[in-house]
C-alpha cells in the first residue's frame, strides 16, 4: 500500500536546474530517512543525497562528494514529500533518479540497505 512517486525530471542544459519531488502514500515518514539515489548506464546505484530526522526537530543531511554544493535535499513532513533541488547540473548527473524510504528511524541515509520503500524512478538527462 506504501507508494513512493518521484517528479519533477527531464531534459535540461548543463549548468541548469531542476526541482525533483517524491510524495509519499501510505504511511508516514517523519521519523525515517529518506534519500535520493541515481543509476547511470553501466553504472551502480548510488545515494547522492539522504536526510533523517536526530531527535525532536533536528535533522541530519547528507550529500556525495560529487553535488555538494549543487544539490540540496528537503522534506515537508506535513506533506510527506522529500524534494531534490539540484542546480549548475553537468552531463555527468545524467542518470535516472529514484526516491526512497526507510520504515526505521534510525540509521545512515546513505546505504540503500537501510531504504525498505522506492519510487519509480524519473528520468533526468543534462546535455552538453
Amino acid at each position: 500500500q506504501v507508494q513512493l512517486v518521484e517528479s519533477g525530471g527531464g531534459l535540461v542544459q548543463a549548468g541548469g536546474s531542476l526541482r525533483l519531488s517524491c510524495a509519499a502514500s501510505g504511511r508516514t515518514f517523519s521519523r525515517s530517512a529518506r534519500g535520493w539515489f541515481r543509476q547511470a548506464p553501466g553504472k551502480e546505484r548510488e545515494c547522492v543525497a539522504g536526510t533523517r530526522w536526530s531527535g525532536g526537530s533536528v535533522y541530519y543531511a547528507y550529500y556525495t562528494d560529487s553535488v555538494k554544493g549543487r544539490f540540496s535535499i528537503s522534506r515537508d513532513n506535513a506533506k510527506n514529500t522529500v524534494y531534490l533541488q539540484m542546480t549548475s547540473l553537468k552531463p555527468e548527473d545524467t542518470a535516472v533518479y529514484y526516491c526512497a524510504a526507510a520504515s526505521a528511524s534510525s540509521g545512515s541515509p546513505r546505504h540503500q540497505s537501510e531504504y525498505d520503500y522506492w519510487g519509480q524512478g524519473t528520468q533526468v538527462t543534462v546535455s552538453s
